[in-house]
């Protein structure tokens, strides 16, 4: 035996350390592994492990991956997920194990009730503001047209407040539309609407798992003030040959996944498009020769989604994916003609890799491109403008299990921009005239990150972390920061946890726009050396409870944001064919702040939940001249201030056969700016028209509230083949006539020979845009 003196403190400390370290070792293990769908084989995201009887637990990652380290033991081991028969099964840990667990769907036949996530395990959760969308449950809502929407069942959670009537855009927590990230397989999505924001481009059957971040966001994501929606594609079923589909009342869909090795590698692939335009077509051609015949324009959607997986060993898996979408708008009359069209593509290649039970690996390359283009001819004349935006980008991430009471997260991401803005070229017929405009710029965005979810006792659980952001121009200008993350859970009985938890984050691309709504003509811009990154600071105080037993969740939570350098137009601005667009800008900050009530009951018949929003956003841009100023730098309330939202959602399987469902809606309407002022345009025939001369006054008329009903019954049959069911869809039930457009309509004989104050005779008048529209759909499954 060898030793040496050394002082008493430190040779205790030294003892002590090595005391937990050896009986760490010696008497604890890991069981990791994947929790499977025992049908098609797809890893379940958010799946429950547990040790029954000793408290401790685990839940599956994005890709499906677990580890639980406990005590030397015989243990019986249960596993939770929603829509999946609970499993349990006795496993005596006495080294570190690996399994794979494959869990039965609960398909809901007969006496069956279907399981639910446990509501017990937010109680156990540092998270704060995230939501998790079920696919299933939300197949059951009623939609517009038969298109199942996720973006448009996002509106219907507490923070999330919708944009224009029937459009996919929203707003999250007081946040501009481009404050959400939006991501499908890793890879962002500029612009994720069709039908200029009536539908998303994501196709439901293509999806797995919809995770809502809304505020306390994990450190491995940044780049975005207000939310993270990320949106995971299936990995195709590596059992058998499957396929499913819907045909609607303007668009048709069909899903084909397998095997390529039967259990190690699959495929998949989804494709999607509206057949409007075959109508139009019709009607076009047998109007042909009638000279008196309004064309009628062309358009049409189309998106593909697929991915290749392969599993190479028990360590070391490897995914291929990606989308591609276009929208075509078209319209010709010989002398002149018009086309418009807007997409996206993207594309993941990922590595998952097991170093240890303890430490998973996930690695990968993604790539994304959105661009629109608008071409017209006439008169020999041609000319194009467009806009185009590219990403390509690198990342890294590990969880390391350090402890049953330690998971520690931490990696580093790459992506380097191309803004191609407002492409503009005119041409003629001989090319004797040519003209080219527009400007390229450039960006490289770095994060590197590190949290750690900590359960520092029965009652205390601390999730902290730091991600430091950086941001180099092509102007070679350098923005960086440090982006704190701290959320803290207690809980006060073994029925409610308090949480709170604080985030920081920079944002450094942002959408320019002159519209209430996102366009496929808004243009995305970088940080440079005169347009500063976008900043917030985030607060949130919350309770979640469980109530009857397990049967209902009640979460409430208060959030404070307040954001610097926001940006918005100077009066009387140009976005198009602006080679200097970033001195149009002017920049000011913001504070929203509000309270979310969010009732759920996941398992049963009857399903549903209601939620409940109170929230206030404002805006102030004063600068030191009257140019970067707006409203004369007064504090105001932004376009999307909507005092109150409820949402109340439910669905109830009256049979196996048999299922209804019902959606209802309020909101506070929402501010639109309105002119002061007109001049009338010198035209017999157009007496009431006027042209806005007053530019100043932003956001000075509140919209009457927003209030709908929809209803959907579906049917199911039980074909030898497979599954199929009709739904029926009924959108606006009592025909409620909501503001899309509103205008000031001056009346006819006002004298008009300058500009004139609004006379008192005139009156706002609103369009509306959809009535009640039934809608018919067959979907099938094999």
């Amino acid at each position: 035996m060898h030793y040496k003196t050394v002082p008493r403190g430190i040779l205790i400390l030294i003892s002590l350390f090595v005391s937990i370290i050896n009986a760490s070792a010696q008497n604890n293990y890991t069981l990791s592994g994947y929790i499977k769908d025992k049908q098609s084989g797809e890893d379940l995201i958010g799946a429950v492990i547990t040790a029954v009887g000793t408290g401790k637990g685990a839940s599956t990652n994005t890709y499906g991956y677990f580890a639980l380290t406990i005590p030397q033991g015989e243990y019986t081991f249960k596993i939770d997920y929603l829509g999946y028969k609970t499993f349990q099964t006795k496993i005596n840990l006495n080294t570190n194990t690996r399994m794979t667990f494959k869990l039965d769907p609960d398909n809901m036949m007969g006496e069956v009730e279907v399981k639910a996530e446990n509501p017990r395990d937010q109680l156990q959760q540092t998270q704060m503001g995230k939501i998790d969308l079920n696919i299933e449950q939300m197949k059951k809502l009623p939609v517009l047209f038969g298109e199942v929407d996720v973006l448009k069942t996002l509106q219907l959670l507490p923070g999330v407040q919708s944009g224009s009537e029937g459009t996919t855009g929203f707003y999250v927590r007081g946040g501009a539309q481009d404050q959400n990230l939006i991501i499908l397989d890793e890879a962002p999505v500029y612009n994720a609407s069709h039908l200029f924001g009536f539908f998303s481009v994501f196709n439901s059957d293509a999806i797995k798992n919809v995770e809502l971040f809304k505020g306390d966001f994990p450190a491995r994501y940044g780049g975005r003030l207000s939310s993270v929606v990320d949106i995971t594609m299936k990995d195709g079923n590596n059992e058998k040959l499957s396929g499913e589909g819907g045909i609607g009342l303007i668009a048709s869909r069909f899903t084909l996944e397998g095997p390529i090795v039967k259990g190690k590698s699959s495929f998949i692939i989804s494709a999607r498009r509206t057949y409007v335009d075959l109508f139009t077509d019709l009607i076009n051609q047998a109007n042909k020769n009638n000279p008196n015949y309004q064309i009628i324009p062309a358009y049409y959607f189309y998106d593909i989604n697929a991915k290749l997986n392969y599993e190479i060993d028990s360590t070391n898996k490897v995914f291929l994916s990606g989308y591609f979408g276009r929208d075509v708008f078209s319209f010709d009359r010989g002398t002149f003609g018009f086309g418009f069209n807007w997409g996206n593509a993207t594309g993941t290649a990922r590595w998952n890799h097991v170093f240890s039970p303890k430490l998973f690996e996930n690695t990968s390359a993604t790539f994304t491109d959105y661009e629109y283009t608008i071409s017209s001819t006439s008169n020999q004349l041609t000319y194009n403008l467009g806009s185009h935006v590219q990403d390509w980008s690198a990342k890294t991430d590990f969880d390391y299990i350090a402890s049953s009471t330690h998971l520690i997260q931490f990696g580093a991401a790459e992506t380097y921009h191309i803004f191609d803005i407002s492409r503009f070229s005119l041409q003629n017929s001989d090319n004797s005239t040519s003209t080219t405009l527009g400007n390229t710029l450039y960006g490289n965005e770095l994060g590197i990150y590190a949290s750690d979810d900590w359960d520092m006792s029965d009652r205390w659980k601390l999730n902290y972390g730091l991600r430091w952001s950086g941001f180099v121009s092509g102007d070679g200008t350098f923005n960086n920061s440090p982006e704190p993350r701290l959320a803290l859970r207690y809980k006060l009985t073994n029925d409610v946890s308090l949480k709170a938890s604080y985030t920081y984050m920079d944002q450094y691309v942002r959408l320019v726009s002159n519209s209430g709504s996102t366009l496929p003509t808004d243009i995305w811009f970088p940080t440079t050396a005169d347009v500063p990154p976008e900043k917030c600071s985030q607060y949130d105080l919350g309770v979640t409870t469980v109530l009857l037993g397990n049967q209902l969740s009640l979460t409430d939570e208060i959030y404070y944001k307040q954001y610097q350098n926001i940006v918005d137009y100077k009066n009387g601005s140009q976005l198009f064919l602006n080679k200097d667009l970033d001195t149009s800008f002017v920049f000011g900050n913001g504070w929203s702040y509000g309270n979310e009530i969010y009732l759920q009951k996941q398992a049963g018949r009857f399903t549903g939940w209601i939620s409940y929003t109170l929230a206030w956003s404002q805006v102030q841009f004063k600068g030191t001249n009257p140019e970067n100023t707006i409203n004369g730098g007064q504090v105001f309330y932004a376009s999307y201030d909507q005092r109150n939202n409820i949402a109340v959602v439910a669905s109830y399987d009256i049979t196996d056969r048999l299922s209804i469902s019902a959606t209802f809606v309020f909101q506070s309407g929402s501010l639109t700016s309105l002119p002061t002022s007109y001049s009338l345009i010198q035209d017999p025939d157009l007496t009431n028209a006027f042209i806005n001369t007053s530019e100043d006054v932003r956001d000075n008329v509140r919209l009457p509230p927003y209030n709908r009903m929809d209803l959907a019954i579906v049917w199911r049959f039980k074909p030898k083949w497979g599954k199929s069911d009709l739904t029926l869809s009924i959108y606006n039930v009592y025909d409620r006539l909501n503001p899309y457009i509103v205008y000031i309509d001056v009346p006819a004989g006002v004298p008009g020979s300058s500009t004139l104050n609004i006379p008192q005779g005139a009156t706002v008048q609103q369009i509306s845009l959809f009535p009640i529209i039934p809608t018919l759909t067959y979907n099938f499954k094999f």
